[in-house]
């Protein structure tokens, strides 16, 4: 039986991290990266810790402001004031989720929109909207560039996203339906009807629920390319949305961990880098 091709996303990483170093040693400024972190989850506290590391690898600084649990939404508006006016720091993210009694968007709205290293401005996400130059949501940049430099097309494709978050679903809907990428775009959520009758119809499909195992082998036609996001953490570990079974069926697939998370943070980097060198 053949299994699909597998779509390393930490090689791909790593072949843009070297790009990006080099271009930094060209600028004639360091840029930063800022960090803001509320709380102790363990899973926050890696992603963060792995973000900096990737900063250290390409030449970038960084600047990391960390909050405790019981930090107010003053707290967290203060440190987001104060990397707007910190000169050292080219672009911030403020790692999410927030604690519950934290209004994420208002923090969100907060941030200077020419520092938004992650894309999520409500201004931001009108440009892309608008197909205007913005930082573009790391997740879905990284998606659409893994499969580009596998040498798998999207144009003319039809692709089903399960999954309408912000950060995922909704802007790579937005970001696949441009003129420079023209895929054919279906956004499945739980209000869908017959969910596995649109995903069976994709030539690629990606799952960003957060459901462990939710994509099944019967659920994809044979060669369809398979992007899985989401990451749910299970009594046996951290599991993906895509059920191991698929693979049998996919031409393509990302692993899960090493596919979708490297490219995030790989082109979180590269928005500081192009947000520095827009300054220049």
């Amino acid at each position: 039986m053949n299994m699909a091709r597998i779509l390393d996303g930490k090689l791909c990483a790593q072949t843009i991290k070297n790009q990006i170093a080099q271009q930094v040693k060209g600028l004639a400024t360091k840029p930063g990266l800022g960090t803001i972190l509320v709380g102790d989850d363990p899973g926050s506290h890696a992603y963060v810790n792995g973000k900096h590391r990737d900063c250290a690898e390409v030449g970038i600084n960084s600047i990391r402001v960390d909050l405790p649990a019981s930090a107010t939404q003053f707290d967290v508006l203060k440190a987001v004031k104060d990397l707007n006016d910190a000169k050292e720091c080219t672009g911030y993210i403020v790692q999410l989720p927030l604690p519950g009694d934290i209004d994420t968007n208002l923090v969100l709205e907060a941030i200077d929109p020419d520092k938004d290293a992650d894309g999520l401005h409500p201004i931001n996400l009108g440009r892309l909207v608008l197909n205007q130059p913005a930082p573009r949501p790391c997740t879905p940049n990284g998606i659409i560039e893994l499969l580009k430099r596998n040498d798998i097309s999207w144009a003319g494709k039809d692709v089903a996203i399960i999954g309408r978050g912000t950060t995922v679903g909704r802007p790579l809907s937005l970001m696949l339906n441009s003129k420079e990428i023209n895929a054919t775009v279906t956004n499945l959520h739980t209000g869908s009807k017959d969910l596995a009758a649109h995903t069976r119809r994709a030539d690629i499909v990606v799952a960003a629920i957060g459901q462990a195992h939710f994509l099944k082998a019967e659920m994809i036609k044979p060669g369809a390319v398979v992007v899985d996001v989401g990451i749910t953490r299970t009594q046996t570990g951290l599991q993906g949305d895509v059920h191991p079974d698929v693979a049998q069926i996919a031409s393509a697939i990302t692993p899960m961990p090493g596919g979708v998370g490297p490219m995030t943070r790989a082109m979180l980097l590269n928005n500081i880098l192009l947000i520095a060198q827009a300054k220049v």
